[in-house]
């Protein structure tokens, strides 16, 4: 059995989008169908070598309908990996997108779908953003980005991360496979459900809450903490993984009103400067700037005013399963701990957190509904650096 729901949530500028949501074992099942319903032609699917074990890659070669492949990605997704998917996407005609993998495979496509209809000539992340009708389903692989629900890409470009964002790369169809999460290294489920954990918090305190996200990432909460214990501990059940799928999609379904704050900001210079996965990154950032906020309420910028955040704190606690805030963080803390899940060891301590505090994308910390500043980052990763054991 599985679950088969359309969506219709609004971003913070009111903007509103559909999208169906099908969860289920071999609910793959039903790409031939969606495939005809949009009266594709050509597919091209964005996916990793390991998808042709899967269940879901054996299908669509099963599929009487032509289909090409692009894999020529990198964990990190590079502009230059962009341009020759959308050049193969044009030469060979295809006019359908289906995303398979992580957060890398899903970057990939969305970018496809939106570059295709620019001008080649011209570097795309130069060009104005436009509407583009091409359907996009997306099947992710693991349970924690939450992209296969939201409207934001990040590729590198010349060593830099670009932020690509518009409204119309929000896959259409997101299908959520819990069979895909049976077979996952332990790390890599740690590390994901933390980055889905994670960022449905952070979309509660967000100062662009509004009452639509806070639903959303309140189910994410519940049911990402009501599993997490049997997803990284115990057995992974299919009502398990279930859970945790759709906690991730989710909480990509809030990021998507609210964007992420400060712990998502502080992660990306820790992932980049210590080579850790994105999801240790933010999940170790996350309790040191929740127990921040709750003794900073005067450096308060929601408009809403401190008491409204502490109520938030307090419904996230809640949520969690938590009597209060300082509660559901230790629990939070408890739990990194069990996982293994610890702040790097720097080689030199000042100079890397003198980099670290300076490499704050200050456009992320708007969004956060306490201050931070130089001093305060600082000192937050003074908290998450390890001395020597």
């Amino acid at each position: 059995m599985y679950v088969d729901k359309g969506y219709n949530y609004a971003y913070s500028g009111g903007i509103k989008v559909s999208q169906r949501i099908i969860c289920g074992v071999k609910s793959y099942a039903e790409i031939g169908e969606i495939i005809e319903s949009y009266g594709a032609k050509k597919i091209m699917v964005v996916c990793g070598n390991s998808a042709s074990r899967l269940g879901v890659g054996r299908y669509i070669e099963s599929l009487d309908v032509p289909h090409v492949y692009f894999r020529g990605f990198s964990p990190n997704p590079q502009y230059e990996d962009i341009v020759p998917a959308v050049e193969q996407f044009k030469r060979e005609k295809c006019d359908l997108l289906i995303a398979i993998g992580g957060g890398s495979a899903m970057d990939v496509a969305k970018c496809i779908k939106l570059y295709a209809p620019m001008d080649a000539s011209v570097n795309y992340l130069e060009q104005e953003a436009k509407q583009s009708d091409i359907p996009l389903l997306a099947i992710p692989t693991t349970a924690g980005t939450g992209s296969e629900s939201t409207r934001f890409s990040v590729i590198y470009y010349k060593g830099e991360k670009q932020s690509v964002r518009h409204d119309c790369i929000v896959p259409d169809v997101a299908i959520l496979l819990p069979e895909v999460l049976y077979s996952l290294p332990l790390y890599q489920k740690k590390c994901t459900v933390l980055d889905a954990l994670c960022q449905a918090i952070e979309s509660y305190w967000s100062v662009y809450s509004t009452c639509e996200s806070r639903a959303l990432a309140k189910e994410a909460i519940e049911l990402i903490v009501e599993n997490v214990e049997e997803y990284v501990f115990g057995e992974v059940t299919e009502t398990v993984a279930k859970n945790i799928m759709l906690g991730s999609c989710l909480a990509g379904q809030a990021i998507n009103v609210t964007a992420t704050t400060a712990p998502h900001a502080m992660s990306y210079k820790l992932t980049t400067l210590y080579g850790l996965p994105h999801g240790h990154s933010v999940g170790i950032s996350l309790p040191r700037v929740w127990r921040y906020m709750l003794s900073h309420g005067e450096k308060c910028t929601d408009k809403r005013g401190y008491v409204f955040i502490c109520e938030m704190f307090a419904e996230i606690a809640k949520a969690m399963g938590k009597n209060c805030a300082t509660e559901a963080i230790e629990w939070y803390e408890s739990l990194l701990l069990r996982m293994g899940i610890v702040g790097p060891v720097p080689r030199d301590r000042e100079a890397e957190l003198m980099l670290l505090a300076g490499s704050v994308n200050v456009e992320r910390l708007t969004n956060n509904p306490i201050a931070l500043d130089y001093d305060a980052l600082y000192t937050l990763y003074g908290e998450i650096l390890r001395y020597e054991d």
